[in-house]
């Protein structure tokens, strides 16, 4: 299963009042998505990117049966729940805990915040959606309180449908998070500059 290990940047723990967890895709490194950091607003910010055994945080599709994809789905949403528990050790509340994820890193961090859903800091799913072959509304509890969410993504994506990524949108909105969904025409399954700009405007404020 997957080993604690990240890469941390930024403002040390010791002294930080924020965080934020960055979550990299199939394939990547935490180096990767480490690599957005110089172009987000997050100074005073620690930044924590965990990496994934074998670079993956489960086998197969996020549209797949979630019993397909464990132990594994399981061992990723236990290593956040860690992470974040460590993080308020250090007293960093969870209204100053932000999330960002690409692929499917982005599908990770919806899923764990919605099953922890409480007043967060911000979420951001570069190319994301709630993880299964359906969406399990019994999995999610909690009230976002108004936190900033976006969800950027890409028409067509290959391995991420607009469909999934709208229904995601409406089912976070109804847990009280406020929540801008936009769909680029032929983005590719990349990120773009205007999606950068778009997190710093909404939740890297």
């Amino acid at each position: 299963m997957h080993k604690k290990q990240f890469i941390a940047a930024g403002v040390s723990l010791d002294i930080a009042k924020k965080a934020l967890i960055m979550l990299h895709g199939r394939g990547g490194s935490a180096n990767d998505i480490l690599g957005l950091a110089a172009d987000l607003h997050l100074s005073g910010f620690a930044i924590i990117a965990p990496e994934a055994t074998s670079q993956s945080w489960y086998p197969y599709s996020f549209l797949s049966p979630p019993s397909l994809n464990e132990p594994w789905l399981s061992s990723s949403l236990d290593l956040l729940e860690e992470i974040t528990a460590d993080l308020n050790a250090k007293g960093i509340v969870s209204e100053n805990m932000y999330f960002l994820g690409f692929s499917q890193g982005a599908c990770l961090t919806l899923e764990y915040v919605a099953r922890n859903a409480q007043k967060y800091g911000g979420v951001v799913a570069f190319t994301g959606g709630l993880i299964g072959d359906r969406i399990y509304k019994e999995n999610y509890t909690g009230n976002f309180s108004g936190t900033p969410v976006l969800l950027a993504s890409g028409d067509p994506d290959q391995h991420v449908p607009t469909e999934r990524v709208g229904a995601s949108a409406v089912v976070i909105s109804g847990m009280g998070a406020s929540v801008t969904k936009i769909i680029y025409p032929n983005l590719g399954h990349t990120i773009s500059a205007e999606e950068i700009i778009l997190a710093n405007k909404i939740v890297f404020r």
